[in-house]
């Protein structure tokens, strides 16, 4: 049966065999696989074609999504790799737990934050999300289950965090929850001038916060350059024990036949939001729902963008290279005449993910989203790669869709390791275009 897989960017045409879980793991313990056969799709948040298999099989597996065991003494629980994340948190908020590291988006699996070893608005504490597996169960397509963790099949324990669903099938994992009073956040929020404002409250911010991340006016020019929202948080001393629904109230209900959010309306949006948000003063209570993930309460918002969709970049810089690559970053995308209809803006801590492909390190992370205009669009983003690239930074591949295989290879030199761990019957549409072509150059 051949269905629609596509990522959540949307920019991808992708139609794949889709395959029930029950039939790849019989597939696989047959020994019947073939070479690039399958990979594991959860529920299609990547922005880009890590997720995509168009010339194989998709393994749905949003049916594995049953919670095996929590422990509220340790706060370690046992999930199948097709639970949701909203899922998780509705189970642990009544026993005061959360976890540790969440994305922007609460509706991912489990299996799919550990293939993108996901990070949140407090790696500078937490690390990445991988940081808090402790095992996971792995089959491979020699029909064997193999149990990884730090000290047992530790080579494919490290692959697998951030391993882009390349080693294997995540059948359920073990992870550690963080105990909070509250699952409710209380938010600061200060307004910085420009960049330089930024870099110097931002290293305190985070010393003196559980969460921190700014808020970028990217369409502002001249001496508004740079302007934008300083949001710092932690968990409220007090408050509901149980999370705010997971549901959305409003929904974008079909696809416009042109983008929305275009420039005039991105003005209006950034004054609207940098006014509304900025007048706060002092600490305001706000359920988990709002801080951490303000974009799910609009079901399929991604529609807003057209039909061609979205293209995310996002760059990692290191510290002494970010004062003058973002603010080259965000020129760049007004020079090209793009607006970016929310521009995100935080420091990565030091905080070594046991992942070998891991995406954050030391430094500062700039996030945009464009809307896809073809040609001038890969145009900026090619651009927004170089910059990235001759800073010493990286591009984020779990947020990719078209990337060149040399901004991969100076991104993630370190991506042959994978390479010789990846199960021969598992291959994406990322892989082949970037890893694969250079490998064949190579050859």
């Amino acid at each position: 049966m051949s269905s629609v897989y596509r990522s959540f960017g949307m920019t991808v045409p992708a139609t794949g065999r889709a395959i029930a879980p029950v039939d790849a793991i019989a597939m696989m313990k047959q020994g019947k696989a073939g070479n690039g056969a399958l990979l594991a799709y959860g529920n299609g948040r990547s922005y880009g074609d890590t997720c995509q298999n168009t010339a194989g099989g998709v393994i749905d597996m949003r049916t594995m999504n049953r919670i095996l065991a929590f422990d509220p003494g340790s706060g370690v629980m046992e999930a199948e790799a097709g639970v949701l994340l909203s899922d998780v948190i509705a189970h642990v908020a009544p026993y005061g737990f959360f976890p540790p590291v969440v994305p922007g988006t609460q509706f991912v699996t489990l299996g799919g934050a550990i293939a993108n070893d996901v990070h949140g608005k407090n790696h500078h504490r937490r690390g990445t999300f991988g940081c808090h597996v402790l095992s996971f169960s792995l089959l491979r397509s020699d029909g064997r289950i193999h149990e990884c963790s730090a000290n047992e099949n530790p080579h494919l324990f490290a692959a697998t965090i951030g391993g882009m669903g390349l080693t294997g099938i995540v059948l359920s994992a073990r992870f550690t929850l963080m105990k909070v009073p509250s699952p409710d956040v209380t938010e600061n929020v200060a307004r910085f001038r420009d960049l330089a404002e930024f870099f110097d409250l931002a290293e305190a911010a985070d010393a003196a916060n559980e969460y921190a991340v700014a808020w970028i006016d990217q369409l502002a020019g001249g001496r508004a350059s740079g302007r934008g929202l300083l949001m710092t948080g932690n968990h409220a001393g007090a408050g509901s024990r149980a999370a705010t629904s997971a549901g959305s109230r409003l929904a974008v209900p079909f696809q416009p036949p042109v983008n929305v959010l275009n420039r005039p309306f991105l003005k209006l949006f950034n004054a609207a939001y940098r006014w509304k948000k900025g007048r706060a003063s002092g600490p305001q209570d706000t359920t988990c729902q709002s801080f951490f993930f303000p974009l799910d309460g609009v079901r399929n918002w991604n529609r807003l963008y057209g039909p061609k969709g979205l293209f995310q970049h996002q760059s990692d810089v290191p510290e002494e290279a970010a004062r003058r690559a973002v603010p080259a970053l965000l020129a760049a995308a007004r020079a090209a005449g793009q607006g970016s209809f929310l521009t995100v803006l935080k420091r990565f801590g030091g905080q070594r993910s046991p992942g070998l492909l891991s995406f954050p390190r030391p430094g500062y992370t700039l996030t945009l989203d464009f809307p896809n205009r073809g040609a001038r669009t890969r145009a900026l983003l090619d651009r927004l790669d170089a910059i990235t690239v001759e800073a010493g930074g990286a591009v984020n591949p779990y947020k990719d869709a078209r990337m060149s295989a040399d901004v991969f290879e100076a991104s993630f030199p370190q991506w042959r390791e994978l390479e010789a761990l990846r199960d021969p019957a598992f291959l994406s549409d990322f892989w082949r275009r970037t890893a694969l072509k250079t490998a064949d150059r190579a050859t």
